[in-house]
């Protein structure tokens, strides 16, 4: 059983910081990403990377935000630069493996203030 462990949300003024790691058990991924869900919304991607290193980014976070992974411990992070109220959200991250599973972290709270 795979169990991902995230960790680093928090509170923060907007213009600021923040950095999330997540941290797996078990085997090499497919890809890992993050996703975010803020209320009344539906769950939206944020970033994801392969295992070859690949990156994908939702619009809205371009220039802000990067997704980086460590395969050797299979850990994956998202640098928050210059964080407004809309990046405000529950930020869960989700791992995929190569057999077709995927898995998802607990949720960690990320607010902007303004």
């Amino acid at each position: 059983q795979v169990e991902l462990v995230e960790s680093g949300g928090g509170l923060v003024q907007a213009g600021g910081s923040l950095r999330l790691s997540c941290a797996a058990s078990g085997s090499i991924f497919r890809s890992m990403g993050w996703y975010r869900q803020s209320p009344g919304k539906q769950r939206e991607l944020v970033a994801v990377i392969s295992s070859g290193g690949t990156t994908n980014y939702a619009d809205s976070v371009k220039g802000r935000f990067t997704i980086s992974r460590d395969n050797a411990k299979n850990t994956v992070s998202l640098q928050m630069n210059s964080l407004n109220f809309e990046d405000t959200a529950v930020y869960y991250c989700n791992f995929f493996t190569f057999g077709g599973s995927d898995y998802w972290g607990q949720g960690t709270q990320v607010t902007v203030s303004s």
